[in-house]
Parts: C-alpha cells; structure tokens; sequence
C-alpha cells in the first residue's frame, strides 16, 4: 500500500483530493479522518500540516506527499520531486515599502528582512552576496515593516493585493512555485510499481487539461485546407457525412491555439463545430 500525505485543509488540500479523484481514487472526504484509506487503489491518504509533510516522506511514515515546492525547498530534507503539478501556483518574493526608492538586490545590504521562509532567503542573499540581518516570523510576515522590525520582508505572492494593503510593494521574485509531488528517495520495489501507476494516470489527467476536442462539419472542397489548421495529435480522424460532399472531422487541439483554430476553420467553410472537454488522455 502506498501511504499518500496531503495538506489536511486549505486550496492545496481541495485540490489534491480533486486529483486523487480525478485519477480514479475512491476516497471518503465526508468524514474527514486523519487516515483515510482508497477503496479502489492501494493507497491510504494521510491529512497532515503542510510544514510536517517533507519531515513525514523523510522518515518513511509517508511514502510520497503533494505540498507547495516552497515548502518542500524551505524543508530542506531529504526528497525527491517525482511530478511538477501545475497547481497552487505563488511566488516566493522580496517585498519593501512603496515610498522607498528600490534599484536592485543589493538594496537589502545591511538591512533587516522578516520571513517565513529563511532558508530560501539565506539562498538567496548568499547567491547575490549579500549581508543581511534575517528574522523568522511565523505568522504576518506583512506587518513587520509598519511595526520597525524590518526594513522589508519575503513572503508568498498570489495577487499582491496583500502587500498592498500593507502599504508594501513586491521588488524580487525569488522563487516561482507550485505544488509538486515527492517521494522518499528510496522506496520498495513494490510501492515503486503502484507509484508508477498513480503517475500514469496522474499524467493523462494533468494533459487533458490542457486540450480540448473539436468534432466540426467541413465541406469536401476545403477538407485539404481543414486539416492543414488542425493541429491534431498525429492527424484529424475524418467521416463522410450523409449530406454528400460534407464531411465529420474530429481531432484534439491545445487551449493556448484555441481562439486562433476557430477563426481559421470559420473562414474555411466549417461549420457544426462541437467543442467537448476531455477528462483524461492517454499517450
């Protein structure tokens, strides 16, 4: 069995559930236990603090864990990212008051940041070679400048609108995270063969979010010009119609071409275009 640690509530919570879920795992989320196990899958979800979640995988009470790759790095323990999931999506950044004038890294020379996060800051202030005087602060990192204890602070950036209630503006992007998930570096090699089927069927989920399915009629005569803005996984699929000289076609296209593949097939006759999500998709 493959014991899987998430963060027990919060946005990363939702969605690694919805994850688990989507990969056809069949798991109680009404009676939120601290152990919950998959009905369908060998697997058994531990409901953990996000900051306790490195520490478990390290030491083997978890086999794998899904938290935010700041966490993960700020941890410093021994894991491995097995998957990038493109969720929970922040940045770690550097962040002073906006009447003060900012020119670069080397601003922060001799002064006092407050953060959550020393380790990556340390990295960070040692890559650019600078000295500056570090204070851990556990809960609003925010407040820290109004109050004289810092000159600036480091802190997880979603919107900014945060900071900017604070009276503060974001400067340094030091790190662009996301949730990823981890293992320990050594599993059996009976918990590595249910890992690997969980990653399969994490990967045709993550891909089909990136595409959607068009099925759309086309007449014959522009069929050849059809196909050329298709850019379909290998090549459209195509059905003759009972209306003479029409035809079905039927392929998958990326989100970020959308917009630009419908213009170009309206202009070349097609018509009955059917845009249907897709759940899962398999290489």
């Amino acid at each position: 069995m493959l014991k899987i640690a998430i963060q027990k509530s919060g946005r990363l919570s939702e969605k690694s559930i919805e994850l688990l879920q989507d990969c056809g795992l069949k798991i109680d989320t009404v009676q939120r236990k601290l152990i919950a196990d998959a009905k369908n899958f060998p697997a058994q979800i531990l409901y953990l603090r996000d900051d306790d979640i490195p520490q478990y995988v390290a030491d083997g009470v978890a086999d794998v864990g899904i938290i935010g790759e700041n966490v993960m790095l700020e941890s410093g323990k021994p894991v491995k990212v097995v998957k990038e999931l493109g969720f929970a999506g922040c940045r770690v950044s550097l962040a002073v008051p906006k009447d003060r004038q900012y020119d670069g890294p080397e601003f922060f020379e001799g002064k006092k940041i407050a953060t959550t996060y020393v380790r990556i800051l340390q990295n960070f202030l040692d890559e650019k070679g600078i000295s500056a005087e570090v204070h851990h602060i556990s809960g609003s990192v925010e407040i820290a400048p109004n109050i004289g204890l810092a000159d600036g602070i480091m802190d997880i950036v979603s919107t900014g609108s945060t900071l900017l209630s604070n009276g503060l503006k974001e400067v340094e992007t030091v790190l662009t995270s996301q949730a990823v998930m981890v293992s320990q570096p050594a599993l059996t090699a009976e918990k590595e063969e249910i890992l690997e089927k969980l990653l399969f069927r994490v990967n045709a989920v993550l891909k089909a979010k990136g595409y959607q399915y068009i099925l759309l009629n086309a007449p014959n005569e522009q069929l050849e010009e059809i196909i050329k803005i298709l850019p379909g996984m290998r090549s459209p699929t195509v059905l003759p119609l009972a209306e003479e000289n029409w035809s079905s076609v039927h392929t998958v296209i990326e989100d970020n071409q959308f917009w630009d593949v419908i213009d170009a097939l309206k202009e070349h006759g097609a018509q009955g275009i059917i845009i249907v999500p897709i759940e899962k998709m398999v290489s």
